[in-house]
């Protein structure tokens, strides 16, 4: 009887030190906001690069400064909302040549482990879908810091950059140039720059 009565005294504390341990607090969420984020690309066309942008998204950014082991981060794109200010090339990046987005409407990321992490700076792996093929890609990251803005609204600031094949996720249409090589260059950077508003 005596030993049970302890146990139970044990087996509570260790749960309320489990769920109250400061390394296992929920970082703070943020919601990605749109009119301050640019979600865009480069890619080679010819002997110059083309720069594009999507401007439908949403997201989150789990983030608490100096927990790495709590960030996380989610986001859909609108593949549909792809834009390179040329409505016939947009169009016929919406085509099945490439996102065929009747098909595969949205472009999605989530991530996973974060590594290499410091005060300002994280690479961050996820996960990758683009045209339904999932792939993983590691997000280099800058953090530009969290504070409040003019209205009382907490904010944080991040840029995220990676590089990846087209080729890797079926977005493989080209032309062949008559004095050699292709139209397109495989190898897209990804540029994103987001701000996100607190929610929690």
């Amino acid at each position: 009887m005596f030993r049970a009565k302890y146990f139970r005294k044990f087996l509570v504390l260790s749960l309320l030190g489990f769920f109250l341990s400061p390394s296992l607090s929920r970082a703070a969420v943020y919601k990605v906001d749109v009119d301050h984020t640019t979600v865009s690309f480069k890619v080679r066309h010819l002997f110059s690069k083309v720069e594009g942008r999507f401007n439908k998204f949403e997201g989150t950014v789990d983030y608490e400064p100096g927990k790495p082991e709590a960030w996380k981060t989610s986001g859909v794109i609108d593949a549909a909302s792809i834009n390179t200010n040329v409505l016939k090339r947009d169009n016929h990046l919406r085509s099945a040549d490439f996102f065929d987005v009747e098909k595969y409407p949205t472009i999605s990321f989530k991530s996973g482990k974060v590594i290499n992490s410091t005060d300002t700076r994280a690479r961050l792996e996820g996960l990758l879908t683009i045209h339904g093929v999932e792939r993983p890609v590691i997000l280099d990251v800058q953090m530009h810091g969290v504070g409040k803005d003019p209205w009382g609204n907490t904010r944080a600031g991040f840029t995220a950059t990676t590089q990846i094949n087209r080729k890797d996720f079926g977005l493989a249409w080209n032309q062949t140039l008559e004095t050699g090589g292709v139209l397109i260059g495989e190898e897209v950077e990804i540029i994103l720059e987001i701000e996100g508003v607190l929610t929690q």
